[in-house]
């Protein structure tokens, strides 16, 4: 380039040859075009806007390097070293930040988080027994009128009370035998009083629903549990409209635990829309990667009663239709957006969560129902496939809930049907939750391609998965060791609301199989610590093609971090579940700071 540079100089010298040859006019923009590269090479480069030294960084790139300092450049990481290198690199207007031996990592990311919990409703996510519960609603019904409904928020779990049991009719009765109780757990199951069952109609010769499932005591009577499409025959009010301010107060609360990602699983469009909004407005504090869900798949269910080979398959033209309409009209297109929203794909479910997940083998008595119990089914074979293919036809990445091994069987028939049409290797097509998948499909999920979206479902269940499925499957419950070790890229969450959103309650948990109330289940699936940061960021980033911008601390990078008060790769275990967040900066603004 130099030589270059003096030629056209010496070209310069003669005008009427600059202006009369060709070559003469080449050599002279060239050589131009030489010294003002040159100039910007001398140029520096801009001083970080903020520097944050004196910590221990986890950056989490493939190395695993250690580091002291980071410098930020507009909202990217700029570099990444040794306190007196980095403190170099301020300027004048530079913000420093002193980290007082506080340990970095990336920011922490929940690939399957519906949102965080709370409500207009009845809160049980502090209660501790059925004692709580029945007080709780005690107090509601002293705020309400004789005949108003009484309704619950979803986040709680029989696990967190001490009976380690949900409260059934008989017991809601006790405290309201005249207002109907609706006790909203999950997103799989109601529990009704008397008066609710009276309300809607519900008796003992209410039909099972396709999907779903009426349960009864032992002696036959209803004890006002409604698992999954039986839910259907109650009508509740419609929850307030998502607003721009209530999602501000949910990322906050997200923000306060370290996270600044999450993967919204089944949205709708108009919260979309809103989220774009909030992008445009500089509102978000937090990224988004959303999935769709549209209502297709009415009356393809059933119940799981009878091993899964005996059933009906049904047709599925009409759900595909309707997945069809239900696009055109949302004029959003598969993985549009930016790094603050943008689309993931699209969720579809086949069958029910912790009391209703579709497995080979029956429940455990007396579950089971003498044998004949198997979990809920709510999306039969032909249908599911055929949504599956003409998804991927159009283009869309897919993403399934499925929970048991017979829910798994039928999304690799479906994923494999759609993959022999039109390859879907390398577009991370996923199973989320995928609970108890067996040794026979493990291959089958590898040549697919797929990614696993798993999440600490058995830290807060642990006790009911055991009565629900026997102490064997409830300890195999989402075998994270097992999928790492068979090469599977292992993306981690909450599905929160159902368990609490910490993320990093997903990484104690991951380490260490412990469970809330029921102790440590299934030790051997136990992973390192190095393995649970990787699910908790890189991994997430990876599962939605995001691992070259952001899930790691390098040069380049999104500048999303987390500061913690200890070493989260040497403290004491019990430490990362106590463990309270110190810091959280997106995009190198801090969006949380504790006080």
């Amino acid at each position: 380039m130099l030589e270059v540079f003096l030629r056209g100089l010496r070209v310069l010298r003669s005008t009427s040859y600059f202006f009369t040859s060709s070559e003469g006019l080449r050599y002279s923009c060239l050589a131009i075009g030489a010294l003002a590269i040159g100039l910007r090479a001398q140029a520096p480069a801009p001083a970080p806007d903020t520097i944050l030294v004196n910590g221990h960084v986890i950056t989490v790139d493939s190395k695993f390097s250690i580091a002291q300092a980071i410098a930020i450049t507009g909202g990217r990481f700029t570099a990444v070293g040794a306190d007196a290198a980095i403190k170099n690199l301020a300027g004048p207007k530079t913000t420093t930040i002193d980290l007082h031996g506080q340990t970095v990592i990336p920011g922490l990311a929940d690939g399957h988080l519906h949102d965080a919990g709370g409500g207009p409703d009845v809160d049980l996510s502090r209660a501790r027994s059925i004692a709580d519960v029945l007080a709780a609603i005690g107090t509601r019904i002293k705020q309400s009128r004789p005949g108003d409904i009484i309704i619950s928020n979803s986040d709680w779990h029989e696990a967190q009370l001490k009976e380690h049991r949900l409260p059934y009719r008989k017991d809601l009765d006790t405290v309201s035998p005249d207002n109907p109780v609706v006790l909203v757990r999950g997103g799989h199951e109601y529990i009704l009083n008397s008066a609710a069952l009276r309300k809607w109609n519900i008796t003992t010769d209410t039909p099972q629903r396709p999907g779903g499932r009426i349960t009864r005591d032992a002696n036959g009577e209803l004890n006002g549990e409604l698992v999954d499409r039986a839910k259907s025959l109650v009508q509740l009010p419609p929850l307030p409209k998502v607003t721009i301010e209530a999602l501000q107060a949910q990322h906050r609360k997200l923000n306060a635990a370290g996270l600044t990602s999450i993967r919204y699983p089944g949205q709708s469009v108009e919260q979309y829309r809103l989220l774009q909004e909030m992008a445009r407005r500089g509102l978000l504090t937090i990224r988004v990667s959303q999935l769709l869900r549209f209502n297709v798949d009415d009356n393809v269910a059933e119940r799981g009663v009878g091993a899964p080979a005996e059933r009906d398959r049904g047709v599925g033209a009409p759900g595909v239709e309707k997945m069809r309409s239900a696009i055109d009209a949302s004029n959003v297109k598969p993985d549009e957006g930016d790094a603050w929203v943008r689309i993931g794909g699209m969720k579809l479910g086949v069958d029910g969560g912790f009391e209703g997940g579709w497995m080979r083998e029956p429940y455990a008595e007396p579950w089971g129902e003498r044998g004949t119990f198997h979990g809920v089914n709510t999306m039969r074979q032909a249908a599911y496939t055929d949504v599956v293919k003409e998804l991927n036809r159009l283009g869309w990445r897919v993403a399934t809930h499925a929970v048991g091994d017979a829910a798994i069987d039928e999304v690799l028939a479906a994923y494999e049907a759609a993959n022999a049409e039109r390859s879907i290797a390398g577009k991370r097509w996923t199973i989320e939750h995928g609970f108890i998948p067996q040794a026979d499909q493990f291959p089958r999920m590898k040549a697919l391609d797929l990614v696993i979206s798993a999440q600490d479902h058995l830290y807060l269940a642990g006790p009911s998965l055991v009565s629900y499925w026997g102490a064997r499957r409830a300890a195999w419950t989402t075998p994270v060791r097992a999928y790492l070790d068979r090469g599977f890229v292992v993306a981690g969450g909450t599905d929160s609301a159902v368990v609490p959103y910490p993320p990093l309650w997903v990484i104690y948990h991951f380490v260490t199989r412990d469970t809330i109330s029921g102790g440590v289940l299934g030790a051997d699936q136990k992973i390192s610590r190095k393995e649970a940061l990787q699910v908790e960021t890189i991994n997430n980033a990876y599962l939605t093609f995001e691992e070259r911008v952001k899930g790691s601390i390098e040069p380049g990078k999104l500048a999303d971090l987390v500061v913690l008060p200890e070493d989260i790769l040497t403290c004491p275990a019990k430490k990362i579940e106590q463990m309270a967040v110190t810091m959280t900066m997106v995009g190198g603004k801090i969006v949380y700071q504790r006080p």
